[in-house]
């Protein structure tokens, strides 16, 4: 008869044994791919709003989406956490934050989006904002990865693959950047947040190694000149055959270049500070021209430019080039609680008039499809 102390024993490699396999049950159980095909998104096998034609301009390929990158947000900052009350509560609530979130996701897919922006570091809770002493970043010091923060994108990217929609997940924003010790720690976050999602099987995640690159980042790697360094780690990185798709952003107006374009799989445009729609169209044929560019798809995952009710906006420019365009919206000055996805804390419903004529335009234009 086997003695407590070796019962036990086995019970613990056992118990190990299957922690081990965990990731390939999870992989089992997905539902959504994410793949390019040409200058097309699909899923699961199929082109995204599979034979889609609005106004004339080809909607099958595209990967309409809104920048939502508050999902996991918090403040880890005791002096600044106060500012994001709830008014109905008086305190912040993170994981209220990301229930609500999950909450709303059906409606945004009801409306024809198939994806959204998220980032570890968040982003301006402001919306635009010169200084940052907030502290939200799912990457500690070391580059080691928050368990809480974590378990709230997990249940995200749970979600969106039961809905059949895509995440374009950033690891690191400006701003927060500097709350990583060093480039060491910079790789590491880059490699376990990586691994992380290929261990949990996930496969309707779309990598940005990080927002506007060509803003005030801190550490070179994350600079245009060796960003490409992250983007080929990430590309890399397999687990059973699969592999993430990847690229990086550029600020508002900016066309990516070529290094960047040379590395990256599809790439991500900026429409901040654009306001004529011209530009953006010219956006997009300039990037096609870049050196080392060859059929990949073109997505702005960040415009927050909105004349939705016209019949010539920023969303109607990309899309009749064949782009995909993002939704980006915060709560201006003097406007209250229903505003904007990025303003802290987040009415994730369509509870303003922007969020509103959006939703409209874009059901419109995907006949809600998929």
């Amino acid at each position: 008869m086997a003695s407590v102390a070796g019962m036990k024993s086995l019970c613990g490699i056992v118990a190990g044994l299957l922690f081990a396999l965990l990731p390939c049950s999870h992989a089992a159980e997905r539902r959504t791919t994410v793949s390019i095909v040409g200058n097309e998104f699909h899923i699961n096998g199929k082109p995204t709003y599979a034979e889609r034609v609005w106004n004339g301009h080809k909607i099958q390929g595209l990967l309409l989406n809104s920048r939502m990158v508050q999902g996991i947000f918090d403040d880890l900052n005791t002096n600044t956490v106060a500012q994001w009350a709830y008014a109905d509560t008086g305190r912040w609530d993170a994981e209220r934050n990301t229930r609500e979130f999950v909450a709303a996701m059906p409606e945004w897919r009801a409306h024809g989006l198939l994806a959204m922006t998220l980032n570890l570091q968040g982003g301006s809770p402001q919306g635009y904002s010169s200084a940052q002493p907030w502290h939200n970043s799912a990457i500690a010091a070391d580059g080691s990865l928050r368990a809480d923060y974590l378990r709230r994108l997990e249940r995200i990217l749970n979600r969106a693959d039961e809905l059949g929609m895509v995440v374009i997940l950033g690891y690191f924003y400006f701003g927060q950047d500097e709350r990583v010790r060093d480039e060491a720690a910079v790789i590491r976050a880059t490699d376990e947040a990586t691994q992380w999602i290929l261990d949990h099987g996930w496969r309707n995640v779309l990598i940005e190694i990080n927002n506007e690159c060509n803003v005030r980042y801190d550490h070179a790697i994350l600079k245009p000149d060796r960003v490409p360094e992250l983007i080929e780690r990430v590309k890399k990185a397999t687990r059973d055959g699969r592999r993430l798709l990847v690229s990086t952003s550029y600020g508002g107006g900016a066309i990516p270049k070529e290094n960047v374009v040379r590395a990256s799989e599809f790439l991500l445009l900026h429409g901040n500070g654009v306001s004529d729609p011209k530009k953006i169209s010219d956006m997009v044929r300039q990037t096609r021209a870049v050196p080392g560019y060859r059929p990949m798809p073109i997505l702005f995952n960040e415009d927050d430019h909105f004349d939705f009710d016209k019949p010539v906006n920023n969303f109607t420019a990309a899309v009749s080039e064949h782009a995909s365009w993002g939704y980006f919206d915060f709560r201006m000055k003097g406007e209250g609680f229903g505003e904007g996805y990025q303003s802290v804390p987040v009415n994730w419903g369509l509870s303003s008039e922007r969020k509103r004529g959006f939703f409209k335009l874009l059901g419109e234009m995907t006949g809600k499809g998929k």
